[in-house]
């Protein structure tokens, strides 16, 4: 299952906030590598964007939850289905209300 997680960190000064960030880096070093961190996206200013590659519910809930110890922020989480879930319903011209 894919996840798109955007982070918006609490206001604080930049330069309060490079511990956070260091360690941020740290956690999310391995995701990268084992790839369940898919994409990686900072945001101008603060902030970061990733689409996370997991089996389940809990793992994405434990990821946000350890992002969150590293940089305390709110969080917008979004499943994702792939593009050609949405295409084949609508070549096949299914009713949404039949699915």
């Amino acid at each position: 299952m894919h996840f798109l997680v955007i982070s918006t960190p609490r206001p604080e000064k930049p330069s309060e906030a490079r511990a956070n960030q260091k360690a941020w880096w740290a956690w999310l070093a391995p995701l990268i590598k084992d790839s369940t961190a898919k994409h990686v996206y900072t945001k101008l200013g603060r902030g970061a964007v990733i689409i996370f590659e997991v089996d389940s519910l809990e793992r994405v809930h434990a990821l946000v939850n350890q992002w969150q110890e590293c940089v305390p922020a709110t969080f917008e989480v979004m499943p994702l289905l792939p593009w050609q879930h949405q295409a084949a319903i609508a070549q096949a011209q299914t009713n949404p209300m039949a699915l």
